[in-house]
């Protein structure tokens, strides 16, 4: 059963105003969250810092690849006339996939 966060938070608020005498083991199996989690989300209600939009939403990854990064390995893989595996152990900053899939963006590699 997945977890419905409106209905938990609803359950949670019902309680402590004591409209309700669920207690949080019973909210979470109700919802399907963890005790733990309810307790969390309890914490946060009381707190005034409940959301329901994840934090890092809108936010751009710390380990993006910057543009001048992928011109960087574009203009050394297309120098090179080794393997793409072999120009990942040289490269060394970035893991296979990650160079994988800036060749095959930028049309590097033979197709499938």
């Amino acid at each position: 059963m997945k977890g419905n966060k409106i209905l938990a938070m609803k359950y949670i608020h019902d309680k402590l105003s004591k409209k309700s005498f669920l207690t949080y083991e019973e909210i979470a199996e109700i919802t399907g969250y963890h005790p733990k989690y309810i307790l969390k989300l309890k914490k946060e209600i009381v707190e005034g810092k409940f959301s329901l939009e994840h934090g890092n939403k809108n936010r751009e990854p710390v380990n993006k690849m910057s543009k001048a990064e992928e011109e960087k390995i574009v203009a050394l893989y297309k120098r090179s006339t080794v393997s793409i595996r072999e120009f990942c152990r040289f490269y060394g900053r970035r893991s296979y996939s990650c160079i994988y899939n800036v060749l095959k963006k930028n049309g590097l590699l033979d197709k499938e």
